[in-house]
């Protein structure tokens, strides 16, 4: 078990997306910073990715900007961990990877959050207009 908080909620209040802590309970890594927990947009990313959407979402996005997006998750993800932290740390970015993408859920999760990854964007293209409008902090 980690810690997290719901960052991001459908209008009725549905937990949308929750950020994790870098550490589980444990001290165990957790390199997923966004997790996408909304039932109804998790089914449909699936069933993207089962067609071969993370092949394609890496061929149609530009390689600097997921670079990019990468590195700015992995910033934001590390800023949250103390500088005298000794022993193993999360690493990589979007999804714990360090270059190309892994999961469409982990990076629509972060677009909704950010509104920044190329990825998310193009997942959330798919599904049909997602809108940016249920962040906690609005």
């Amino acid at each position: 078990m980690g810690r997290f908080e719901v960052v991001a909620r459908r209008d009725d209040g549905t937990p949308r997306v929750i950020a994790n802590a870098p550490f589980l309970d444990d001290g165990t890594p957790m390199p997923t910073r966004y997790w996408l927990v909304d039932p109804v947009w998790c089914y449909e990313v699936s069933r993207i990715e089962a067609g071969g959407g993370v092949r394609e979402a890496e061929l149609a996005v530009d390689s600097a900007e997921l670079a990019a997006a990468h590195s700015r998750y992995e910033a934001e993800r590390d800023s949250l961990i103390s500088p005298d932290h000794a022993g193993a740390r999360p690493t990589g970015g979007v999804g714990g990877t360090r270059e190309g993408v892994k999961c469409l859920h982990a990076h629509l999760a972060n677009w909704i959050v950010t509104g920044d990854d190329p990825v998310g964007r193009w997942v959330a293209e798919r599904i049909g207009t997602l809108p940016v409008d249920a962040r906690e902090d609005d």
